[in-house]
Order: structure tokens, then C-alpha cells, then sequence
């Protein structure tokens, strides 16, 4: 199955059903072209100028960025859950970027491989999902307190975490495409799935 998304607005994730907006969280992670895999270091370092219109951070910058945020939004989500009405810790992320941890930075001497990146972001997003398929319906409105924006509920939350990884994804995409061009089209096929091992084929049920 080709999990490739457009990323869309937060005006447009707010339209959507608790229901449809789990549904669309499920499609996480599996939106970055596998390819990242294919990128040699130099590439997952290199920094990106304005005028290529892709973002400016570095994949592997912008991946170490995905698995913290997706910590950040469920460790929240659950807080607010558990709490009644808590106030949320900040998260600095230009604190982090400027720092060495996702490596990248000037006379930083690490370079944390992507792998753990990727799992860390598909296992956390998993664990969520698992946890807001199990929300009634007045659980989504349950708030906390973050300092900077007041009042925030679960779904709203649920809704930047959504709109967060698309549009990153879009970009580590775009990124990716320039390096090592197009991504391919996955193959299809009239069996009813041929059974080879890594074949997407696409097929009725």
C-alpha cells in the first residue's frame, strides 16, 4: 500500500471525526520515503538554502526533531488524560536544534543514526493510537493548561501531533526527491497480491 499524503491544514484536520482523525494518525511515519535508508551521511547532514523550497534543516535534524515532538505529544495527551486539568511543560525546540543532539551542528561530534529515529516515532505514534482508540467521546475534551497558548484538549492536541509529521514528512519527501530523484510508483499487479517479498501491490478486497 503507497502511504504517500498530502500534508493538509489544521483548519481541515479540525473537520474531521475523532474516528477519521485516529485513522489519519495511523498513517505516520510510513509517509517518509523509505529511501531516507538509501542517503549516505553527507546527505542526511546537508543543510538547505531558502531557494530549494524544501526547509532548511538537515533529514536527519528534522527526523531527531520527529521523535522528540511525538514524545512531547504523547506524554501530553496522556498527562491530560490522567490529570485533571494540568499544566503542560514547555518544549524549547530551537533549544535542541541549536544543540549537538541531532548532531549537524557546528563542531558537534554526533551523528545519531536515523533507524532509531524512525522506530522511536513509529513506536510512539503506535502506543498513542492504541491509547485514543480507546477515548469515549467526552474524553477528547478533557483540557490542560500549556503556559504559552491556555486551554488545550486531547483533540486538539491529536491534531497538531497529526498536521505536525505530515508536513515534516512532506519536506524530508521533497529533500529526498532532490537527492535521489523521483520516488518510484509501487508495483501493481491482477493476482490479487503476488506474495514476493517487499511487492505493494495493489489490488480489490
Amino acid at each position: 500500500m503507497n502511504n504517500q499524503i498530502t500534508p493538509t491544514s489544521i483548519k481541515a484536520l479540525k473537520q474531521l471525526s475523532t474516528e477519521e482523525l485516529v485513522a489519519r494518525l495511523r498513517i505516520g511515519v510510513e509517509s517518509v520515503d523509505p529511501r531516507i535508508f538509501e542517503l549516505t551521511d553527507d546527505q542526511l547532514d546537508q543543510a538547505w538554502t531558502p531557494e530549494a523550497n524544501t526547509g532548511l534543516w538537515p533529514i536527519r535534524v528534522v527526523l531527531g526533531h520527529l521523535a522528540d515532538v511525538e514524545m512531547v505529544f504523547a506524554t501530553r495527551i496522556r498527562k491530560i488524560f490522567a490529570e485533571d486539568n494540568p499544566t503542560l511543560q514547555l518544549f524549547d525546540e530551537h533549544a535542541f536544534i541549536d544543540s549537538p543532539i541531532y548532531g549537524c551542528t557546528q563542531g558537534s561530534t554526533m551523528s545519531p543514526p536515523i533507524g532509531g529515529d524512525i522506530a522511536t516515532i513509529h513506536t510512539l505514534r503506535s502506543w498513542l493510537i492504541a491509547f485514543l482508540y480507546q477515548l469515549e467521546p467526552e474524553h477528547w475534551q478533557r483540557a490542560g493548561l500549556h503556559p504559552d497558548h491556555g486551554p488545550v484538549t486531547i483533540q486538539t492536541l491529536a491534531i497538531y501531533n497529526c498536521w505536525h509529521l505530515e508536513r515534516h514528512a512532506w519536506f524530508i519527501n521533497k529533500k529526498t526527491e532532490r537527492l535521489l530523484g523521483p520516488r518510484p510508483v509501487p508495483e501493481t499487479c491482477d493476482s490479487g497480491g503476488c506474495g514476493k517479498p517487499g511487492c505493494e501491490c495493489i489490488h480489490e478486497s
